[in-house]
This record gives structure tokens, C-alpha cells and sequence, in this order.
């Protein structure tokens, strides 16, 4: 009989864990993120935003051989840049973020707009195909400011910076040959 006690309390118990378990992973990722000011974006994502960071919409070409300015100037001392592609990786640099900031800025305005009309329960599907819309051509313009950045900074660079670039950052080993070819077209 305290065998089929144990034995059925040890069930139950472990039948609660399981249920308790199941409920705890039932609750959805997103939970918690309704607190959000803008709640498409993480705060990290807004500040990079304002401050015009690339958050990755260039590696299409930092992956393939074209150096970002921030970086190349990060690394300016170990490229061995001359003053002159010093002064112009750096009017690139300062470029690109006149031109990323008002759009960051944009976009988050775009973002908070799309979740002010959901929140308000004014949201219509003319609305939201307009907003969804407008949104992907502030990203899309958002990315193109980024990509041509890089295009343009590795039109300043020689093929041994280049190739030393690829070195510092860990991506030796990887596509030089895309790069030579990329290279020789500039």
C-alpha cells in the first residue's frame, strides 16, 4: 500500500512539473515588449538609429571585400592610410551619417506612427499597406546609404590595404578572389 502511495504522489508530482513547465514556455517571446516606446524596435536598435550605426544592413559588402568607413578608420594606423585617404575615408564617414541619421530618424518616427494607429484601433488595411509601404522605403533607403559608403571607401584603398583590412577583421581565408576581381573594377 506505501508503495502505491509513493508511487502515485512521485506521479502526480512530476505530472504538476511537467504542466507547470508547459505553461511557462507557453508564454510568448514577445512578452514584456508591450512596454516598449517604439514596439518594432529595441531601445539598442533606436539608438543606433539616431546615431546613424550601420546595424548590419552593410555586410553584403563588408562580407565581399568593401571595407566600411568607420572601421577602415578604426583601423587607419594598421592599414597604414596615408593623411589623404585618412581626410577622405573620414569625409565618407562623416557623410554617411548626415545622410543615416535623418533617415534612422524616419524610420523610427514610421515605426511609432504604425504602432500608434494599432493602439488606437485606427488601423485600416488601406492604412497598413500605406505605412508597411512607406516603412520599407525608408529601409530600403536606410540600407542603400550604408552599402554605397562602403563601395566608396574601397574605391580608397589599395589592394594590399584591402586584402590587410579582410586580415584584421577575421575575414582572411575568405573571398580574396571576389575581392581582386571587385578590385580591378574600381
Amino acid at each position: 500500500m506505501k508503495l502505491w502511495i509513493s508511487t502515485a504522489l512521485v506521479t502526480a508530482l512530476v505530472t504538476a512539473l511537467v504542466l507547470a513547465s508547459a505553461a511557462a514556455f507557453a508564454q510568448s517571446p514577445h512578452a514584456g515588449l508591450q512596454t516598449r516606446p517604439v514596439k518594432a524596435l529595441s531601445e539598442q536598435q533606436v539608438a543606433d538609429l539616431r546615431a546613424g550605426r550601420g546595424m548590419g544592413l552593410a555586410l553584403a559588402a563588408e562580407l565581399n571585400g568593401y571595407p566600411g568607413p568607420l572601421h577602415v578608420l578604426e583601423l587607419a594606423d594598421r592599414l597604414d592610410l596615408s593623411a589623404e585617404q585618412r581626410s577622405k575615408v573620414q569625409q565618407l564617414f562623416d557623410s554617411m551619417k548626415a545622410e543615416a541619421i535623418p533617415v534612422g530618424s524616419q524610420l523610427i518616427e514610421q515605426e511609432m506612427e504604425l504602432d500608434r494607429l494599432f493602439a488606437t484601433r485606427t488601423i485600416t488595411a488601406e492604412r497598413l499597406k500605406a505605412m508597411t509601404a512607406s516603412i520599407a522605403e525608408t529601409q530600403g533607403a536606410l540600407r542603400d546609404t550604408h552599402l554605397k559608403y562602403h563601395l566608396s571607401t574601397a574605391g580608397l584603398l589599395s589592394q594590399h590595404q584591402m586584402q590587410r583590412y579582410a586580415e584584421l577583421r577575421g575575414y582572411s581565408g575568405g573571398n580574396t578572389h571576389h575581392q581582386h576581381q571587385h578590385r580591378q573594377h574600381h
